[in-house]
C-alpha cells in the first residue's frame, strides 16, 4: 500500500495539514519556555552548567513526554480511530462497566481531565499571542504601552473569524507553520555554531542534576521546563482527524528536530550573553529578521490558539454526545470536513475569559505561572485512563500495565506538583475553571440519570397501553406522529397529552429513541433499528457515535429498508418539554443547590428541534412537571 503513490500523496497532505493544526501550540512554546526555565525568581544562578542542565531538561522532557509517552505509547490507546480524553473517558468507562469502584474513578478523573482542558483553551490563546506580541518591546520602548490593545485585538480577531469556519485558510496553516519550525531550526543552528559546546545538553546527565542538583529550587523549576511540552494534549486529541502515522511523520520529520535545534541555540545565547535571558528567543535573531519574526510568531500563535479553540469545541460536542454537558448549537462550517464546527456560546464565552485573563495577568511571564496546572492535570487523567484501557480493554498482564502507565505517571505527578507551586501567582486561575466545569459537567451528568429514575418510575409500559387503547381506538387522523421519547420501551408524556386534549391518534405512531453509543462513529447500516408493533404503531431506535451529526430527518430516510418510510411534510413530531422542580431532601437526589443548577442548565440548553435538526414548522412540544 506505501508503493500507492496516490497513498504518498494522501499522506503528504494529512502531514501538512498536522503540522498547521496540531503542532501549532507545541511549535510556539520557545517564544517563552527558556525565558521561565532561567527566570531569576527560581534562584538558580545562571552559569555554564544550569544553562547546560537547563535546555538538557527541556530537551529530555520532549523526549520522554512527547516522543515516548504520546506519540509513540499514548496515541495507540483509541476509540476506533479517535483519541482525546473524552474519546479515552468512554473507551475507559466501556471496558469498566462491571467494575463499579472503578467506574466511579475513571469517570472522576475524566471529567477532570476535560474541565482542565478548558482552562488550557483559555491559557493557551492568551499567552501565546501575548508572548509573540511582547517581542515588538526588544525593539523600542515605545511599543510597551500598546503590547495589550493589540493582542487583545488579536484575540477579537480570531474568535470573531470563527462563524466563517477554518476551511477557508486551513490551506495556509500548513506552510505557515512550516516557515516558523524552519525559521526556529535556522535561529537554532546559527546560535549553535557560536557555542557548540552547548551540544553537550543531549547528555541526560545534566538534565539529572539539574533537576536534583539545586534542593527545593529544581522542584520548582519543573513549573517552567513542562511549558515546552504545553501542546502534547493536542497530539492525542487530533489523531482523528489526521491519522498517527501522518502525526508521527510531521513530529520526528521536521517539529521535534527544529524545537531541539531552537532550543539548542537559545542555550547558546545564553552561554555567550547570560543578559540575554531577558527574552532569549527574539534575542536570538539578528536585528534586521526582529520585525518580520513578531509577524511569524503571531500568526503561529493565531494558528496555535485556533487549534486549541477548535479543540474546545470538539470536545464540548462529545460531552454533550457522551450526556456530560446540555445541549448547545452546534453549526458545521465546511460541507467536507465533520470535525469543522463552531459553536456561539462556547465560542464568546471563551472569548470573554481570554481577554480577562490577557488584562487581568498583563505578561506572558504572569500567564506562564497560571498555564502549567491545566496542561499537567489534563495529562495526568490522560495517563490515568490509559491504565484501565490496556488492563480491561485490551487484556494486559497487570504488572505491565503498571509498569506502562506507572512511569509516566511519576513524571506528570511530579510536574503537576510543581504547578501546583504556582497557586497564588496565577496558577488558581485554571484550577477556579477546571473546578467550575467538573461541577457542571456532573450535576448534568447526574441530574439526567435522576430525570431518567423519576420518568422510568412513572412509565407505563407501550406494549400494555397499546393493547388497551387499541381495544376501544380513539378517531384516527391521516399522517405519522413521531414522539421523541428517552424510552422505547414506557410511553410517551407527549402521547398522553395529545390523547388527552386532542383526543385523536394519527395513522401511523413511532416511538423514537435516540441514543449516543461511547464510539465515536456508527455507520450508515447500523444507525437504525425498526420494530413494528401492530397497529400503526412502530418503535424506532436511532443509534449514533459521540462524533456523528444528530441528524434524525437524515436517519429517518434509512428507515425505508425496514418497511417504514416517511414524508417530511405529512410527519409530526412530539416532543416533551420537561419543566423541573428542584425539591429539598428528595429521595436519591442531589443538594438542593445542584438541582437548582441543573433546572438551570436544563432551562438554557438549546432546543431539541436544532440538535436533533427536526423541520421547525413539523414539531409540536407539549409541556410536562417533574420534581427532581
Amino acid at each position: 500500500m506505501d508503493t500507492d503513490p496516490r497513498f504518498k500523496e494522501s499522506r503528504a497532505a494529512l502531514t501538512l495539514a498536522a503540522l498547521g493544526i496540531v503542532y501549532g501550540d507545541i511549535g510556539t512554546s520557545p517564544l517563552y519556555a527558556v525565558k521561565e526555565t532561567f527566570a531569576p525568581g527560581h534562584a538558580i544562578p545562571l552559569q555554564s552548567g544550569t544553562i547546560l542542565g537547563g535546555i538538557s531538561a527541556i530537551l529530555w522532557a520532549l523526549m520522554l513526554v512527547v516522543s515516548l509517552k504520546y506519540v509513540v505509547l499514548i496515541m495507540r490507546a483509541h476509540n476506533k480511530g479517535e483519541g482525546g480524553i473524552m474519546a479515552l473517558l468512554a473507551l475507559a468507562s466501556s471496558a469498566c462497566k462491571n467494575h463499579p469502584r472503578q467506574y466511579a474513578a475513571i469517570l472522576f478523573a475524566g471529567l477532570a481531565g476535560a474541565a482542565l482542558f478548558y482552562g488550557d483553551a483559555v491559557l493557551t490563546p492568551a499567552i501565546s499571542v501575548l508572548s509573540a506580541v511582547e517581542g515588538l518591546e526588544i525593539g523600542t520602548s515605545a511599543f510597551k504601552p500598546w503590547v495589550l490593545p493589540i493582542a487583545c485585538g488579536v484575540l477579537v480577531g480570531l474568535f470573531a473569524f470563527q462563524r466563517f469556519g477554518t476551511a477557508r485558510v486551513g490551506a495556509l496553516f500548513g506552510p505557515i507553520v512550516i516557515l516558523w519550525f524552519l525559521a526556529l531550526g535556522a535561529a537554532g543552528l546559527q546560535g549553535i555554531a557560536r557555542a557548540p559546546e552547548i551540544l553537550r545538553a543531549l547528555d541526560p546527565t545534566h538534565a539529572f542534576h539539574f533537576v536534583t542538583g539545586h534542593g527545593f529550587a529544581s522542584f520548582v523549576v519543573l513549573g517552567a521546563v513542562l511549558l515546552a511540552f504545553t501542546g502534547a494534549e493536542a497530539l492525542y486529541a487530533d489523531m482523528g482527524h489526521f491519522g498517527k502515522q501522518a502525526i508521527r511523520s510531521a513530529w520526528f520529520g521536521l517539529v521535534f528536530p527544529a524545537l531541539a535545534l531552537n532550543y539548542l541555540g537559545q542555550g547558546a545565547l545564553l552561554l555567550t550573553e547570560p543578559a540575554a535571558v531577558s527574552n532569549p528567543f527574539y534575542l536570538l535573531y539578528p536585528d534586521w529578521a526582529l520585525y518580520p519574526m513578531v509577524v511569524l510568531a503571531t500568526a503561529a500563535t493565531v494558528i496555535a490558539a485556533q487549534a486549541t479553540i477548535s479543540g474546545a469545541y470538539s470536545l464540548t460536542r462529545q460531552a454533550i454526545q457522551l450526556g456530560y454537558l446540555p445541549r448547545m448549537s452546534v453549526l458545521q462550517t465546511s460541507a467536507k470536513e465533520a470535525g469543522q464546527i463552531y459553536m456561539p456560546v462556547v465560542n464568546w464565552v471563551l472569548l470573554a475569559v481570554v481577554i480577562a485573563a490577557v488584562l487581568g495577568f498583563g505578561s506572558s511571564s504572569s500567564l506562564a505561572s497560571a498555564y502549567g496546572v491545566a496542561v499537567t492535570g489534563t495529562m495526568m487523567a490522560t495517563t490515568f485512563l490509559t491504565f484501565f484501557v490496556i488492563r480491561y480493554h485490551w487484556g494486559y498482564n497487570l504488572a505491565l500495565c503498571i509498569a506502562a502507565t506507572g512511569f509516566f505517571f511519576v513524571v506528570d505527578l511530579a510536574f503537576f506538583s510543581s504547578s501546583l507551586l504556582k497557586i497564588d501567582d496565577g496558577g488558581w486561575f485554571p484550577l477556579v475553571l477546571g473546578a467550575a466545569m467538573f461541577v457542571l459537567m456532573l450535576t448534568w451528568h447526574r441530574g439526567r440519570r435522576i430525570l431518567a429514575q423519576r420518568l422510568k418510575a412513572s412509565a407505563i409500559p407501550v406494549e400494555d397501553f397499546f393493547r388497551s387503547l387499541l381495544q376501544f381506538p380513539p378517531h384516527r387522523v391521516p399522517g405519522t406522529a413521531v414522539f421523541m421519547v428517552a424510552d422505547g420501551h414506557a410511553v410517551p408524556h407527549a402521547l398522553l397529552h395529545n390523547l388527552s386534549h386532542n383526543k385523536v391518534l394519527h395513522e401511523r405512531v413511532v416511538l423514537l429513541t435516540v441514543t449516543v453509543a461511547d464510539v465515536p462513529w456508527i455507520p450508515f447500516g447500523e444507525r437504525v433499528a425498526v420494530e413494528s408493533l401492530g397497529n400503526g404503531c412502530w418503535r424506532v431506535q436511532l443509534h449514533f457515535g459521540f462524533k456523528n451529526r444528530t441528524d434524525v430527518p437524515q436517519a429517518l430516510v434509512l428507515c425505508r429498508q425496514h418497511g417504514l418510510e416517511f414524508e417530511m411534510m405529512e410527519t409530526s413530531f412530539f416532543i416533551s418539554r420537561e419543566t423541573l422542580v428542584p425539591v429539598a431532601g428528595g429521595e436519591d437526589g442531589m443538594a438542593l443547590w445542584r438541582e437548582r443548577l441543573f433546572a438551570a442548565l436544563a432551562r438554557n440548553a438549546s432546543s431539541v428541534v436544532e440538535y436533533f435538526h427536526l423541520p421547525a414548522n413539523r414539531v409540536i412540544e407539549l409541556g410536562t412537571r417533574i420534581e427532581l
